[in-house]
């Protein structure tokens, strides 16, 4: 019998962490392959070193999530956290939601918040749920001070800044809901 870490297909059990960390790969060889063709993709190394350093940042903590827990739940609920943190940091670090320090503040404040609120939980579902509402509202708050202080970028509108910051409030949300589901489990 298939674990719950394989699907399984006409030929038999692919491991689904091989996809996961095919991904990872793919992410890495897109913009590599890009550069050959045009001049508008231009990563240099450190932007290699970044991407991978942010990538091992989410898979490695996912695949302990996975090997631990059998909880579907719980699984789920990292899942959306991490992917919530990976594309919080990459998209500030591409091309910022608001022009300020606001920015690093999202970048580096809110992924830690999510961490250290998970080790004061010691990673229990009831207090990971409480870790992701606290993550969310401190996203919010963040971007909306930005507004607030009126730090709006010319490739941003207020409206523009207010959906992306509704779209990561949502994921932390997301998370957090299904953490409190895994606790009910």
């Amino acid at each position: 019998m298939a674990d719950s870490t394989t699907a399984v297909d006409g030929r038999g059990a692919i491991p689904w962490r091989i996809v996961g960390w095919g991904v990872a790969a793919l992410i890495l060889i897109t913009p590599l392959i890009a550069m050959q063709f045009t001049r508008e993709v231009n990563w240099t190394a450190g932007d290699f070193v970044f991407a991978s350093v942010l990538i091992l940042a989410v898979g490695i903590p996912l695949e302990l999530v996975v090997r631990k827990t059998g909880n579907a739940a719980y699984r789920a609920g990292a899942g959306l956290a991490l992917a919530a943190g990976f594309l919080l940091i990459w998209s500030n670090g591409a091309v910022g939601i608001t022009d300020s320090e606001a920015d690093a503040l999202l970048s580096l404040l809110v992924p830690t918040m999510g961490f250290v609120g998970a080790i004061v939980a010691r990673f229990r579902p009831a207090g990971m749920a409480v870790a992701m509402f606290a993550t969310a509202a401190t996203v919010g708050i963040i971007n909306v001070a930005a507004l607030i202080a009126g730090i709006v970028p010319p490739f941003n509108s207020a409206f523009e800044v207010l959906g992306i910051t509704a779209f990561f409030v949502a994921l932390f949300v997301g998370s957090a809901l299904l953490f409190r589901e895994a606790d009910r489990c």
